[in-house]
């Protein structure tokens, strides 16, 4: 069984991201996602709104029933750990962690790469604006990581800082929209950091 797992920061879940579940139901067995908390990142929306958001995006997706799955229990700052508890879960699965190209020249420094690399393959999802170095994809495979660059149709020109600067609706599934709106996430923290900034 091959099975593809994606941490992602969620801050919010955008087109984008869902995009690429869709790609990868088509590409794997099983699809495992959730929301984390990036140590390189200050996240502006609480983890368990974020994780909410997710699982929304994940039951709009026009994909078989079951192909896609929120696994919050794998939610961790570390990957090595959430990959730790895949492995757990999946004892003879194929597991290939989902990186964004954005990240690739910082995963030979992430906590334990080494490890890591031990136990998931690292599949690379092109981002616009993001060429993965062959420097860093060479001390990927120095340190034992099979990685491969995904070959997909087509990337979506969005991330989840364009919809926190500038609350394109559009950039969003409804199901988030409704959320976000609900709520009032985004208007609030952003005006709670600017009276901090003030103040």
């Amino acid at each position: 069984m091959r099975i593809a797992l994606f941490g992602m920061s969620a801050d919010p879940p955008h087109r984008g991201h869902g995009r690429v579940l869709r790609w990868l139901a088509q590409h794997f067995d099983h699809v495992a996602v959730w929301a984390a908390d990036n140590p390189f990142k200050q996240h502006q929306c609480p983890l368990r709104d974020r994780q909410a958001m997710l699982d929304l995006m994940i039951h709009d997706l026009p994909v078989p029933p079951g192909r896609i799955a929120l696994y919050a229990a794998l939610s961790h700052r570390r990957s090595v750990v959430s990959a730790q508890q895949a492995r757990e879960m999946w004892p003879h699965a194929e597991l290939t962690l989902i990186v964004g190209a954005d990240l690739v020249e910082q995963l030979p420094r992430w906590y334990q790469a080494a490890e890591l690399f031990q136990l998931v393959n690292i599949l690379v999802m092109p981002r616009p604006g993001y060429q993965p170095s062959d420097h860093a994809l060479a001390a990927i495979r120095q340190q034992g990581g099979q990685v491969a660059i995904a070959e997909t149709l087509k990337t979506f020109e969005v991330s989840s800082s364009y919809y926190r600067q500038t609350e394109d609706a559009q950039a969003l599934p409804a199901a988030v929209r409704a959320y976000i709106n609900q709520r009032n996430l985004y208007p609030c923290t952003e005006s709670s950091q600017e009276k901090q900034a003030i103040s």
